[in-house]
């Protein structure tokens, strides 16, 4: 049996459409992002620094929750800690490039040193769909430090 290209296109468009919310239900938002840094500096100031980078390193713990994720940059741009990619801790990250060569890492911290914390826009690889998507990050300033968590648009 062969389907009419209509009925096709038709049938993919509502499978397509059912599974949108879905995804969207999976992913986190602005407001919870936010809510997970003010976790990471609630930790910070109860444990200490070293217990609580060790803490957000770990991948499965309490500072990542589906695709959101606790960093902690120091104010000249060295990882300290990160709930998504523990590889990346001591590495200088203030030149990372987006996709469209913007060194947002650079441009969040410079903002949140001025204002004491910051959105930055940038467009990066989702790991869920390997598709370069529409993505910020909240920064905020705490002492030496900026704690923050991104999250896609």
């Amino acid at each position: 049996m062969q389907l009419n290209p209509m009925v096709f296109s038709a049938l993919t468009v509502a499978v397509l459409a059912c599974q949108a919310p879905a995804s969207a239900a999976g992913l986190g938002t602005a407001e919870q992002a936010v809510t997970l840094v003010k976790k990471g500096i609630a930790h910070i100031k109860a444990h200490g620094k070293d217990k609580a980078f060790a803490d957000i390193n770990q991948p499965d713990g309490a500072f990542k929750d589906r695709d959101l994720y606790v960093i902690v940059i120091d104010l000249n741009g060295r990882m300290l800690a990160s709930a998504g990619n523990a590889r990346m801790v001591g590495k200088d990250v203030s030149q990372i490039k987006d996709a469209n060569g913007k060194t947002f890492v650079k441009v969040a911290l410079d903002t949140a040193k001025a204002s004491g914390k910051s959105w930055t826009d940038y467009m990066w690889p989702n790991p869920s769909s390997n598709v370069i998507e529409a993505k910020t990050t909240y920064l905020e300033v705490m002492g030496d430090v900026a704690v923050g968590c991104g999250v896609y648009k």
